[in-house]
């Protein structure tokens, strides 16, 4: 009872120690996801309303369209007049310069004539001289008018009535006394004294052009609190659309309380929390190398995190619809990367958190959760670029298939049925095969290591393992042996196979330091024997640290490297420590030089790469191949290491090593070709010979 308590402490502290993660997954998510009331639906005017019926939920003023309100703004500003002010000052300013340039009369004419052009000038400005611009359109329009503006009255007027500077120069000119010497005029330069004395007043008519806009009512009726706007099925026309936009609109527009603001955000952080809770507690009680594992756990929290954050931001910007986010690429990287069980969790997590930002939520659950399970069926095993592509077209397939499914449930006729929807999953695939390139990515980032690189790392041909089979041939086959041996364990166990095979490939690399130290490179010669039995322990340990150095220096992953690290475990260099031990017995020995430097295996892989590695090296030593050799050498290896406690650490049971052990015991034999003892058949000579003998013997009887 005690040690229960004690364990369900120590649960409970390490839930805690991960709840500032899942607080802070929490307040980023709830923070990026769309507050408020705003909506958005994806419809085509003159086809069928796909969504559920539209219902408004408060009073919303029927908007007119954009379009509406330009067509009625232009009809009313069609009609405007402008106000104009007649300027007397213009006038007097012309004529005063008139009469100073020519106090002395106009060369070659009489004085009369000065007079008489005054005169015209004077008239020209009394009927009103107006800029060219609105003389142009008033010769197109002769039923344009303006408001003309005299000291406090306001007067409409038609613009033909008034002069430009060109026509009141013309009408000067034909003037009969002005004709008669209209050479000698036409050096005054007339238009010099004529500008335009009727001016805009750009103010006022600013002021009433805003009137006149802002007297359009922008709504033409009024949607009422719990009134049908459009119901499933329907067909968008252009009031039912205009409708749609009206109440969008009013929502976007509308104010949230403080209450609506609190209450939300206290409703979405308490959803997330809990799922991001036991999201937490999943990877504690079933996945505890996740749990422990910086990398990992940091990997699932930020695909968590930022799927939810990408749909919620497609959603508040619109630029596509939410089926064409790859979600499902996720699944695909977790699948790869850790377990299957893992990867589905992880993706009903996402789908739970990315739900809160869309509309039809039930619809987005199934078909994403769908998508998840094909993604994780498809990608069991990740060896071929082609498995992308066939998973990315499949999860849509089925995607597609499911929306299909939950479209006939809903829909009242085939009329109504949404075929547009259906070209977003085809998006949504194209975009999954993004995942090959960006599984390296996050394989880089979070230090993983994938099936394919795997493959590639397992080519012999590549540079540090074609070294390894010239420098040290021996080790090479011994390496390869101990890979198909462990590889096959790993299989009958449910352990990484392709992952084992090619730690075994490079786990003793380190053996081209000094390959003839080494039993299985020696040929006749071995250089143990002019050396002491701790420099020789030092030789052969050392293997391990010169494989980590070639191993790091080539940039291999990590859990490749963790193999080098823990296929001697922190065990001992045995036959020189004992050898030693025997030739000085009264000696107190430093048992650190005969001992690996560790750790011992904590991976199922790794106690398997330990046992296979083990046996295989020993076994080349046995006098005889027979199956109670080998059995009797198998057991007693690996009884020795688990008796040593080498697989405290890792998760690997009895029951493992027993499969492991029955594996070595099978594959050896073949490899040794023990087989039992047939039976001679006897000739037929003899046979008869023997008969003869037995009937001359029966005679004497």
């Amino acid at each position: 009872m005690a040690k229960s308590y004690i364990q369900r402490g120590e649960l409970w502290h390490e839930v805690l120690t991960r709840l500032w993660l899942v607080a802070l997954t929490t307040a980023v998510i709830v923070l990026l996801l769309p507050q408020g009331d705003s909506i958005h639906y994806d419809y085509t005017i003159n086809q069928p309303w796909i969504h559920d019926p539209l219902i408004a939920r408060y009073e919303t003023p029927l908007y007119k369209t954009d379009e509406v309100l330009k067509a009625e703004r232009d009809s009313m500003l069609a009609t405007f007049e402008p106000y104009y002010n007649f300027s007397p000052v213009v006038r007097e300013k012309a004529l005063k310069k008139f009469t100073e340039k020519y106090a002395d009369g106009i060369p070659t004419l009489p004085r009369s004539y000065v007079i008489h052009l005054s005169r015209l000038i004077r008239q020209a400005y009394d009927r009103g001289i107006i800029d060219t611009d609105m003389g142009g359109k008033a010769s197109k329009d002769s039923t344009l008018t303006i408001r003309l503006v005299n000291v406090k009255t306001a007067t409409s007027v038609y613009v033909n009535e008034f002069l430009t500077p060109v026509t009141a120069y013309e009408w000067i000119s034909n003037d009969p006394l002005i004709q008669a010497h209209h050479n000698v005029l036409q050096q005054c330069n007339i238009n010099e004294f004529l500008e335009p004395n009727i001016l805009y007043d750009e103010q006022r008519s600013n002021m009433e052009r805003d009137d006149i806009i802002s007297s359009i009512p922008v709504a033409s009726g009024m949607i009422l609190a719990g009134e049908k706007i459009i119901d499933r099925g329907e067909v968008v026309d252009s009031k039912a659309d205009a409708a749609i936009k009206a109440y969008i609109r009013s929502q976007e527009q509308r104010t949230t309380s403080r209450t609506e603001i609190l209450t939300t955000y206290g409703g979405q952080t308490l959803y997330v929390f809990i799922v991001m809770l036991l999201f937490t507690l999943y990877l504690l009680l079933y996945r505890r190398d996740y749990f422990d594992n910086r990398r990992s756990y940091a990997m699932l929290y930020i695909l968590i995190t930022l799927m939810p954050i990408l749909v919620s931001f497609v959603i508040q910007h619109r630029f596509f619809t939410v089926y064409v986010l790859p979600i499902c690429m996720v699944p695909m990287f977790v699948r790869v990367f850790m377990d299957s069980r893992t990867a589905f969790l992880t993706h009903v997590a996402i789908v739970m958190l990315a739900a809160l930002a869309v509309q039809r939520q039930f619809d987005f659950i199934v078909i994403e959760v769908t998508g998840g399970l094909i993604a994780i069926y498809t990608l069991r095993e990740l060896s071929r670029r082609s498995q992308i592509f066939t998973a990315a077209f499949t999860v849509s397939a089925v995607q597609c298939l499911v929306y299909l499914s939950l479209q006939l449930i809903q829909v009242k006729n085939l009329q109504e049925f949404d075929t547009h929807t259906m070209y977003h999953f085809l998006g949504s695939a194209v975009l999954l095969l993004l995942a090959y390139p960006l599984m390296f990515v996050v394989e880089k980032v979070f230090g993983f290591v994938s099936a394919v690189t795997l493959f590639e790392l397992s080519d012999t041909n590549k540079a540090l393992l074609r070294r390894l089979s010239e420098v040290a041939p021996g080790t090479f086959q011994h390496s390869i042996t101990v890979g198909n041996l462990a590889a096959e364990i790993a299989s009958k166990i449910g352990a990484k196979s392709l992952l084992v095979r090619v730690g075994a490939l490079y786990h003793d690399i380190g053996k081209m330091r000094h390959p003839v130290f080494f039993t299985e490179n020696q040929v006749g010669i071995n250089p143990h024997k002019r050396i002491s039995e701790t420099e020789s322990a030092q030789v052969v340990i050392s293997h391990v640290t010169e494989g980590l150095r070639m191993a790091e220096k080539e940039n291999l992953p990590t859990q490749i490297l963790d193999f080098i690290r823990t296929h001697h475990g922190a065990g001992m260099a045995r036959y020189f420590y004992v050898q030693y031990k025997n030739n000085h017995p009264d000696e107190d020995i430093d048992e650190e030089l005969f001992t690996y430097p560790g750790p011992n295996p904590f991976t199922t892989e790794q106690a398997i790469l330990m046992m296979a590695d083990t046996v295989e090296a020993a076994s080349r030593s046995l006098s005889e191949y027979t199956e109670e050799s080998i059995a009797s050498l198998v057991n007693k290896l690996i009884d020795s290491q688990v008796q040593q406690g080498f697989f405290h650490e890792c998760p690997i049971t009895f029951r493992d090593i027993q499969v492991a052990k029955d594996v070595l015991i099978e594959r050896l034999k073949a490899i040794y070709h023990t087989r039992i003892a047939y039976p001679e058949l006897k000739t037929q000579r003899r046979t008869e010979g023997a008969t003869k003998e037995e009937k001359g013997k029966k005679g004497k009887e």
